[in-house]
């Protein structure tokens, strides 16, 4: 069985085509610009080479047409003809509290990720426009949404809610949903393959940090608890988001700078985080070169974005009664050294004790934590589309 599956974005599509017999990648790449000038389509070759190909694509049906073209080419494609296509999986920010597991795409599924729109503006409408393209263009080919908040959705009431007026979450369903749920899911469930346990038997916290960035407290087998809230604004401190703030900070400083909301969420989700303290950038490896020189705002930066993760992993490993294991993942988890070392350093009352040389790793599974270490440490490198094709496989097989 060949998958593809998509990744669409508000002006991006990012695609990976699957055989499913051996979990082969076939096909890899990403459509950036769509609606805008120079469009692109950037693609990985089987050897490992990188080809862009500008296409005019002045919306998503024309950027998945041009993807389906690319897979076609006989150059550079890996299909003969989109029949070979068996099944479309769509990763989905936001599933609200409607959609608590993946499903097959049908019209009240379209409408129900529509309905979700005021929560995730940007990515629930790029989402839809992506499903609607291939409604059209491959109408018989069955469609799967994998939702990027569905593995939360086990955390209990008395995680989610927020200390507000409960009506506000009965009538607007604001609530705590978190975020980068299928990256969780994969590395908790990898993590426990490693170590040869049941997931069930596990306390597992685990750390996706990237240009954003979020913690989740797993226990057998199930999300108790998550770092991003309504949005992925909340939690520790990212790239460009400020993370967790207080509400009325938010408050002072629009009647300060004279903002208005849409403005102000900009500024906590653009301008704020490492960029906002360091001054220098949003990118990690930038503000650690600036550290590494002597810039003090980016020494600062370093060690409130370590922090604060440091704090989330106590948090939760109290919230389950201890941790088991601490799994690193994604851009930032997978290939700072330092960082991970700096955030663990120190965490030795929770039986964490760390192996410099062990964790002189980048971008590969590797145990990290010293062999003696009471809670093990890893890094899982995130796999998040081989998540949505397996759960494509499995609801079209059925």
């Amino acid at each position: 069985m060949k998958i593809l599956v998509l990744n669409c974005g508000s002006s991006s599509i990012k695609y990976k085509l699957y055989d499913m017999d051996d979990e082969s990648v076939l096909a890899q790449g990403g459509v950036e610009r769509i609606g805008l000038d120079e469009a692109f389509l950037k693609l990985t070759l089987p050897n490992g080479e990188k080809k862009i190909i500008k296409h005019d694509m002045p919306d998503h049906k024309e950027g998945v047409n041009f993807v389906f073209q690319t897979l076609l080419d006989p150059e550079i494609g890996a299909i003969k003809s989109l029949d070979e296509i068996d099944a479309v999986g769509h990763r989905i920010v936001q599933g609200g509290d409607l959609f608590e597991k993946s499903c097959l795409v049908d019209k009240s599924v379209e409408d129900g990720i529509e309905s979700l729109c005021d929560l995730a503006p940007v990515h629930n409408a790029g989402h839809l426009k992506g499903i609607r393209a291939v409604d059209h263009l491959m109408p018989n080919v069955p469609q799967v949404t994998v939702f990027d908040n569905a593995f939360h959705s086990t955390m209990p009431a008395y995680s989610f809610l927020y200390a507000i007026p409960y009506e506000i979450y009965e009538k607007y369903h604001v609530r705590r949903y978190g975020f980068h749920g299928t990256s969780h899911r994969y590395v908790s469930h990898r993590v426990a393959e490693i170590m040869g346990k049941d997931i069930k038997d596990l306390k597992i916290i685990t750390c996706h940090i990237g240009n954003g960035a979020s913690v989740a407290a797993i226990k057998d087998g199930k999300v108790m608890d998550t770092s991003m809230g309504l949005t992925p604004l909340a939690g520790v401190m990212m790239g460009s988001r400020s993370g967790d703030i207080d509400a009325s900070a938010v408050t002072y400083i629009m009647e300060k700078l004279g903002k208005k909301p849409q403005e102000m969420a900009d500024y906590l989700n653009k301008e704020s985080g490492m960029l906002g303290i360091s001054g220098i950038s949003s990118d990690m490896r930038d503000v650690e070169n600036a550290a590494n020189e002597g810039n003090e705002r980016a020494k600062l930066a370093l060690k409130m974005y370590s922090y604060r993760i440091k704090k989330y992993i106590g948090a939760y490993a109290a919230a389950m009664g201890g941790v088991d294991v601490i799994v690193w993942t994604a851009g930032v988890g997978e290939n700072q050294i330092n960082m991970r070392y700096e955030t663990c350093d120190g965490l030795e009352f929770l039986g964490v004790k760390m192996d410099r040389e062990k964790n002189n790793t980048r971008g590969e599974e590797a145990e990290i934590s010293a062999d003696d270490s009471r809670v093990k440490v890893y890094v899982v490198p995130t796999d998040e589309e081989i998540v949505i094709a397996r759960d494509t496989m499995e609801l079209v097989s059925k």
